[in-house]
């Protein structure tokens, strides 16, 4: 920690200051978590429970569903327990632990997402070594690394911020501890450690989008060669990864692919992809998966009866 720092903690300005605002916002930031965490464990427990679902593919859903409901809680809780106080602080240690959280979970998903589209490229371009090539100690690996990749991230964006001096304004114009808002407010010239976090936030979404996009489209266009029903099922589920792809890097690159700066429109791009996208990935996942669907009414079915 810098020698001038008197800081001990932040205020957070949270998404809106109007208290009509809050509350109406309370109620649906509390509905999409619950929305969240009910969709994702569901995954987790139809996967788990459910012979049928053993490829790979659902190797990754489940651990990327895990990821989402960790994800949401490292963001949501605390976000909706400040929209009904009115003093909202949190301590420097608690606050560069939500940032650590918050981008071990934000890395660690951008990596296994690519992990997915692998997956997805070795199961069409390569069908009959598909199996062979994706065994379980690679989908293990896959998840280390990306938990690693996610890990190295973090650490890198903590290691800077926590060495910077703190010593005027403590407010936060935001609901959580990002990189940007935390860097304004050091009493230093933070130039060069903007530039390095666009470097290692900004690289990562940059590259890793470029890479899905290249896969996706190799994906695509080898389908050619498919009856139309394989077409249509390798479709299905190459969309449904697609679009969260989009959701999750869309906003991601808007955040961090550009100088360090903040506009009043980052809180709710934020929102979107802490906290709306999480919920939508069961969603777009289960409704376009009829294997997903089945097994879940089948287990639902088997419990009930």
């Amino acid at each position: 920690m810098g020698e001038s720092n008197n800081v001990t903690e932040f205020v957070l300005l949270g998404l809106t200051q109007d208290p009509d605002g809050q509350k109406a916002l309370f109620v649906m930031l509390l509905l999409t978590y619950i929305v969240t965490m009910v969709g994702n464990l569901l995954i987790v427990v139809t996967v788990i429970s459910s012979p049928s679902l053993g490829s790979p593919m659902y190797f990754f859903l489940c651990s990327l569903s895990l990821m989402d409901a960790a994800y949401s809680t490292a963001i949501s809780p605390k976000l909706l327990v400040d929209l009904l106080c009115d003093k909202k602080t949190i301590s420097f240690p608690a606050c560069m632990g939500r940032l650590f959280i918050g981008h071990l979970f934000g890395g660690a998903e951008v990596f296994l997402l690519v992990a997915m589209a692998y997956d997805r490229y070795v199961a069409i371009c390569k069908p009959l070594h598909y199996l062979t090539i994706m065994n379980r100690r690679v989908c293990v690996l896959l998840l280390v690394l990306a938990w690693v990749g996610g890990f190295v991230h973090s650490v890198l964006q903590i290691v800077f911020v926590y060495s910077l001096p703190f010593c005027g304004s403590n407010v936060i114009d935001h609901f959580f501890c990002d990189i940007y808002p935390l860097l304004e407010l050091a009493c230093t010239d933070t130039y060069f450690i903007g530039v390095i976090m666009v470097a290692n936030g900004g690289t990562i979404c940059m590259v890793t989008f470029t890479l899905l996009v290249i896969s996706y489209g190799v994906i695509l266009s080898s389908l050619k060669s498919y009856s139309r029903e394989g077409r249509r099922k390798a479709l299905s589920t190459c969309s449904s990864h697609i679009t969260v792809v989009v959701l999750f890097f869309v906003p991601c690159i808007f955040m961090y692919v550009r100088p360090v700066s903040n506009f009043p429109v980052d809180k709710s791009v934020t929102v979107f992809y802490t906290v709306v996208t999480p919920m939508l990935n069961p969603l777009i996942y289960t409704l376009r998966n009829s294997e997903m669907k089945n097994a879940m009414e089948k287990l639902w079915y088997e419990k009930l009866t």
